[in-house]
């Protein structure tokens, strides 16, 4: 019978994933227990009570009652400009899945925008002095230096998306590869056969990762992979005008396209009516997204759902994990979390 102190597995004090095991939930679900949140069944709340009595765990410096390190706030950076996050839907649909299951605490969410070296500079300042509990990081480039600047601050994080397949910090993203084929499969059984791609940026993992899923389908179709019809772009409604300007240029006779975002696929749309194409008859168009973008466009827009506001919720899940833990995932091997939610492609007229 465990007693007050008892050792874990480990031999050293009991761990918030020794607790989560033994009462059969995730991390997650532990620390909004401890941490209060009525976003539990009192099931579920019971199972872990017990379990932190049986193995007589006492959350560390993250505890509230022993707290007194604790800023109760967390920072939501963006290493974008201010501009693009007011213009992209997937910016405001993380803050809103963020806001929301932060509500159910008593934390508060600080925006930090760090797009310039100036931004980051003061940044690096802010976050040194340890001013938030953690950090979400979003739209993370391959070479920004923000991870692994807040894995030497030992400061909480989350990311959404990871840099690589080696990523080291936990993160929260959506199935792009699945989402791609299933876009180019989509494309492919309505008799599609020129498909071109603009992509999104590729210093951005989860860009990569759809350039893969589009090759794969077209490879698993028996098409042959036509490096003209991959056109660059960066998410943004300007990119995907110059991208789709220069895939007609260079294959006029193209039948279908999918685009690496809504916001694109709304670029290469005015491009494609401004050169005769109809959409569908003579294009297919398929966005990335399922944001309003795609619903108010005419013809409305398939897309590939990212369940965005979800991934929001889940990173703040990880993040207070994190807290609770007071160990950045950096530092526990093979204890990182990695997250992949599914997408799902919602079929509309532009198809």
């Amino acid at each position: 019978m465990a007693g007050h102190g008892a050792r874990g597995r480990s031999g050293g004090r009991p761990t918030l994933e020794e607790v989560a095991a033994r009462a059969g939930v995730g991390r997650g679900t532990v620390s909004r227990v401890i941490n209060g949140s009525p976003r539990v069944s009192d099931a579920t709340r019971a199972a872990v009570e017990a379990a932190v009595a049986e193995l007589g765990y006492v959350p560390n410096t993250a505890a509230r009652a022993l707290a007194a390190n604790r800023t109760d706030a967390i920072a939501l950076v963006v290493p974008e400009p201010e501009t693009r996050f007011f213009a992209e839907p997937y910016f405001s649909d993380m803050l809103k899945g963020v806001g929301a299951e932060l509500s159910e605490t008593e934390m508060q969410l600080l925006l930090i925008f760090a797009g310039s070296d100036r931004e980051r500079r003061r940044l690096a300042q802010y976050l040194a002095a340890h001013r938030v509990d953690g950090v979400l990081l979003v739209s993370v480039h391959a070479d920004d230096p923000l991870p692994d600047m807040l894995s030497q601050l030992e400061i909480p994080a989350v990311i959404s998306g990871p840099r690589s397949a080696a990523e080291s910090l936990a993160s929260v993203d959506s199935d792009n590869y699945g989402g791609a084929r299933s876009a180019v499969e989509h494309l492919i059984s309505r008799g599609r056969r020129r498909i071109a791609h603009i992509t999104g940026r590729l210093d951005v993992y989860g860009a990569q990762r759809r350039v893969d899923g589009y090759r794969a389908a077209l490879r698993d179709a028996g098409h042959e992979e036509d490096e003209q019809l991959i056109e660059r772009g960066d998410f943004t409604e300007e990119g995907g005008r110059r991208a789709m300007a220069e895939l007609l240029r260079r294959r006029p006779d193209l039948d279908a396209v999918f685009a690496g975002s809504d916001v694109t696929a709304a670029g290469a749309r005015q491009v494609l009516r401004e050169a005769g194409r109809r959409i569908p008859d003579d294009v297919a168009l398929v966005g990335y997204d399922d944001s309003a973008i795609a619903r108010h466009m005419e013809p409305p827009l398939t897309s590939v759902r990212q369940p965005i506001e979800e991934m929001g919720r889940a990173m703040i899940d990880l993040l207070l994990a994190e807290i609770a833990d007071r160990r950045p995932a950096a530092s526990r091997g093979l204890d990182r979390h990695q997250v992949v939610l599914a997408t799902e492609l919602v079929e509309r007229a532009s198809s």
